[in-house]
């Protein structure tokens, strides 16, 4: 049964619906479905081992980040398939992710800490050095196309890791791309929580300044917002370097994609891109 069949049989509808398929997924593939003058998601994928995604883990988180008011409703599930209240909005991009930072950086924070409180379940912990050696062993596994730059990247990883602590721990989201943030006009929303898990809250700041392409000043304020106090030449440290392990952990994620994902995305692209950041980061340390 293909995609849009899966969808038509699902039990929620009323009526007759329509499906449009939504742009921009690099990891799932979502739809648009207008059933009788209300608007859902539906998003599809399975649990994807490879990049320790599993489907009950990120049903959990979301059903607590609506709690809290920060995503929208989970409707429904079922294996494969998620449900989502559908949100009439404008996905960011960078720039306005930028120009938005007040607005966000208040968001994430209630992101780390509310979300343990309305956890329900066991909630994955996303440890970021430890996804980049399960990475590692798996292109290796694998032969991966660049299977000859592993033993330096664990190498520069184990670097970042003492560089890092010691650290605090709170629930993160670890994929803060600005696609999965939402401006419905008044109110910015947080979706996709297949990554949701207890983590270090500089992996989050830093993975917004990387992915949004803050600049230095950006950089600072940001966590001088969160923190609500100028960020001491420590603090910088372990952040520089919690960033740079965002990079390589994103690099070493489409590293793992263009071999496993059947997505019409340039995984080998995006892998060279995100590689040349993570060196440029790595230098700057």
């Amino acid at each position: 049964m293909n995609n849009i069949d899966k969808i038509k049989s699902l039990p929620i509808w009323t009526g007759p619906i329509e499906i449009s398929p939504l742009e921009g997924g690099i990891t799932n593939f979502n739809y648009l479905v207008k059933d009788s003058g209300k608007d859902s998601v539906v998003r599809m994928g399975s649990d994807i081992p490879e990049h320790l995604v599993y489907r009950s883990n990120e049903i959990l988180v979301s059903k607590a980040a609506f709690e809290i008011g920060v995503s929208p409703e989970l409707i429904y599930n079922e294996p494969g398939i998620l449900v989502l209240d559908y949100i009439k909005s404008t996905t960011l991009e960078p720039i306005t992710i930028r120009k938005n930072l007040e607005r966000i950086i208040p968001i994430v924070k209630k992101i780390h800490h509310s979300i343990p409180n309305k956890l329900s379940g066991q909630p994955s912990i996303f440890w970021v050095f430890y996804v980049i050696k399960y990475y590692s062993n798996f292109l290796l596994k694998n032969k991966s196309t660049h299977s000859s730059l592993i033993s330096d990247l664990l190498s520069k990883s184990n670097k970042l890791q003492e560089l890092s602590s010691p650290r605090e721990i709170v629930f993160g989201h670890n994929d803060l791309l600005a696609a999965n943030f939402l401006d419905d006009g008044s109110k910015i929303w947080v979706i996709d929580w297949e990554y949701g898990g207890f983590n270090d809250p500089l992996f989050d700041i830093g993975g917004l300044a990387s992915n949004n392409d803050f600049d230095l000043d950006m950089e600072n304020l940001a966590l001088e917002m969160y923190f609500d106090k100028k960020p001491s030449k420590e603090l910088i440290i372990k952040y520089n370097a919690m960033k740079t392990a965002s990079l390589l952990r994103e690099t070493m994620w489409s590293m793992v994609s263009e071999i496993t994902s059947k997505l019409d995305f340039s995984y080998a692209d995006y892998t060279s891109e995100n590689l040349s950041k993570f060196r440029d980061s790595f230098e700057n340390l």
